[in-house]
């Protein structure tokens, strides 16, 4: 079975692991600082602040810019289910606008529509590794007095028009195992405001600004060292992996016949987390197995939009329509893209997917 994601760990986050647990400093410490350093230079901003999971990222960075108890942010219902969640963990209420059926990215043109006197913010998802339309997210913002956070969890050296996502706003970036890069486990905030820099590194450690004073409210979001080492090395070869990731897509795309490719408006860099279809007319599915049937491993991202989960829905009376994202989540089919593919993978996904669309 060709795998539809496989985490590339070598030799050198194996080496850097054992010094970690050698040393004995094995919780948030030096590796933590420098692999903080090393993203925020990797995103062109002033700070970067490690915390347990792209979900907690998220959540302190809203946290960061007050968000709270009867504020909106306004956010995609396309998504991992973390981005509306985290808004939610604030006391906040996610406002969901549709999305641009061929980025999958929320449509700018919606979003004003959707402001009222409680919204605060507006979170883009840079879904799949594609940046939103960041200028016009960016004019509404500032017009309205309204504050970006950038869920990048997907989206690890993606730009729009040479700038890297995670730099406009407050980013928030996932380093799960199946990501461009991991830290098996952990997440990342980035911003080039001071303030906010420290307010985030004062959410994630219980409060504290001095060991054992604690000025307010805060969590146990720390990264370990471990996992920083883990990080700083996949660090060094996302540039390398997303270059191959934009080759396998780029041959994916030249060759499949019958469905809709991955589009890359002009001024952006897709580094393709995911390689995603658009097949019509009810394929989806039966593509789906066919390939599973046939040593390729598949996955829809995601098959029930947020707007219409049974939480959101039976709990939070979430009842609107979406179409666009409606008909995204009964269309899209993620192949396997990642850096671990070979030629022979990619001639295989391609057979298999033609010979069921007849191409």
């Amino acid at each position: 079975m060709i795998p539809i994601a496989k985490p590339q760990i070598g030799a050198e986050e194996k080496q850097a692991v054992m010094e970690v647990l050698d040393s004995g400093m094995i919780a948030q410490g030096p590796r933590v600082k420098a692999f903080e350093e090393a993203f925020a230079a990797m995103c062109g901003v002033k700070h970067a602040i490690a915390t347990t999971s792209g979900t907690t990222a998220l959540h302190v960075a809203l946290l960061a810019h007050g968000i709270g108890e009867g504020d909106e942010v306004i956010t995609t219902s396309f998504t991992f289910i973390a981005s509306a969640n985290s808004i939610l963990f604030t006391g906040a209420r996610p406002v969901f606008v549709d999305i641009d059926p061929v980025t999958f990215n929320i449509n700018p043109e919606l979003i004003e529509a959707a402001i009222t006197p409680r919204t605060k913010a507006i979170m883009p998802v840079h879904l799949f590794g594609l940046s939103c339309n960041m200028d016009a997210i960016m004019q509404i913002a500032e017009k309205h007095g309204l504050q970006v956070i950038e869920d990048a969890c997907q989206s690890h050296g993606a730009s729009y028009n040479g700038r890297k996502v995670g730099s406009f706003g407050t980013g928030a970036f996932s380093l799960y195992p199946t990501k461009n890069m991991t830290s098996a486990e952990g997440g990342m905030i980035t911003t080039n405001d001071d303030a906010i820099a420290e307010k985030c590194r004062v959410i994630r450690q219980h409060g504290m600004r001095r060991r054992y004073y604690h000025d307010e409210l805060g969590f146990n979001f720390r990264m370990t060292d471990v996992h920083a080492a883990i990080g700083l090395e996949q660090l060094k070869k996302l540039a390398r992996n997303n270059k191959t990731r934009q080759e396998n897509a780029s041959y994916l795309s030249a060759h499949l016949k019958g469905v809709t490719v991955p589009q890359v408006p002009k001024g952006c860099v897709h580094v393709y987390h995911q390689y995603t279809l658009r097949l019509p007319d009810g394929k989806r599915d039966a593509l789906r197995t066919h390939l599973q049937e046939n040593g390729v491993g598949s996955e829809v991202y995601y098959p029930v939009p947020v707007h219409q989960q049974s939480f959101y829905m039976a709990e939070l009376g979430y009842h609107l329509s979406l179409p666009e994202a409606e008909r995204a989540s009964a269309e899209v089919l993620s192949l396997p893209v990642h850096p671990a593919l070979s030629q022979a993978d990619l001639e295989t996904i391609v057979a298999r997917v033609n010979e069921f669309m007849g191409g």
